[in-house]
């Protein structure tokens, strides 16, 4: 038996190159070697979104186009969509009856949303006690495994205790789900800060080559360097650190350096030659995207067949957590 993983994305807008550097990429490695659950976490979207949830649907088509682009195969992983499993619910409010709020009002995570979100009202039940619905997520599939990066390590440590006191009450039904560390590769945005749906500064998967080209052209470099012939610091350059992660071409990647730092080259050239490594990821990728996006068909068959998976594994978690807390089973 394969050890099951599980990961979600929250369906808030159109996936990015920070996404498909720091999770797809590894998703689509997992799939070899694990039995993997990938679910669109569409409830979790409502806990920001809940004010205006008309994009909501769109997004998770987009999202699951995005996926499928990247090579996420349904045939090899378990691809659904979180509202059409209702046993999420489920065992949310059940573990709702014994998270204590102190773990969830020491949450960093929680903490840093609520700076950086300010234009969305976030004083709610839901968005305090999101990492409640994670852990039913990860659980209800008994998920052992969790890629995540650093950053997010502390929502599975309450994952983890959470299913640590459910056992104590109820008795040993659920794993305490482990991390599987993944390479968070600084990925930054067009403005220089993190790449965000939120902060609307991202290159996105699914973007047009001219679209692509044109985010990069403006997007901000050292900003010391002013004029053609000022020298540049590419450890001070967004740009950089998205070569980094796309750009495989060594001998490429020590002359754009070193021309940056005598000023031997400018910043239009630097972003050509990143543009042409872009392409040449997200080429294939888009070209798979737009195969499934002509067969809507096909798309609600990948959403079908993967709820059914997931609610045949849900529903014999739900039967023990009903029968380990006393409920007269239905």
């Amino acid at each position: 038996m394969r050890k099951r993983v599980f990961s979600g994305m929250r369906p808030t807008g159109r996936l990015h190159l920070g996404h498909l550097a720091g999770a797809l990429s590894n998703w689509v490695r997992l799939q070899e070697d694990y039995d993997c659950f990938y679910c669109i976490v569409d409830w979790h979207a409502v806990m920001s979104e809940y004010a205006d949830t008309s994009s909501i649907r769109e997004n998770c088509r987009e999202v699951l186009l995005d996926w499928l682009g990247v090579g996420l195969d349904p045939e090899r992983s378990t691809i659904f969509l979180q509202s059409h499993v209702p046993h999420h619910a489920e065992l949310h409010l059940a573990f709702s009856m014994i998270a204590p709020l102190g773990w969830l009002e020491r949450n960093p995570t929680y903490k840093e949303q609520i700076v950086n979100m300010q234009n969305k009202d976030l004083s709610t039940y839901a968005f305090l006690g999101y990492p409640v619905l994670q852990a039913a997520d990860i659980l209800l599939y008994k998920g052992e495994l969790v890629p995540v990066g650093e950053d997010q390590s502390a929502h599975l440590e309450l994952s983890r205790e959470i299913a640590r006191r459910f056992n104590n009450f109820f008795g040993n039904i659920f794993p305490e789900p482990q991390t599987i560390l993944t390479a968070t590769p600084k990925v930054p945005g067009t403005d220089g800060r993190k790449m965000s749906k939120s902060y609307g500064n991202a290159i996105n998967i699914a973007d047009s080559p001219e679209d692509i080209w044109e985010k990069l052209r403006t997007m901000m470099t050292d900003p010391a360097r002013e004029r053609r012939k000022d020298p540049g610091d590419p450890d001070k350059c967004p740009v950089w650190d998205i070569h980094k992660v796309f750009n495989k071409d060594m001998d490429e990647m020590t002359s754009i350096n070193k021309g940056c730092r005598t000023a031997g080259i400018g910043c239009v050239e630097c972003k050509k030659a990143l543009y042409s490594h872009l392409m040449e990821v997200l080429e294939p990728i888009q070209k798979r995207r737009r195969s499934f996006e002509s067969k809507e068909d096909g798309i609600l068959e990948v959403l079908r067949k993967g709820s059914q998976n997931a609610i045949s594994v849900a529903e014999v978690t739900i039967h023990e957590v009903i029968d380990a807390i006393g409920f007269v089973q239905r």
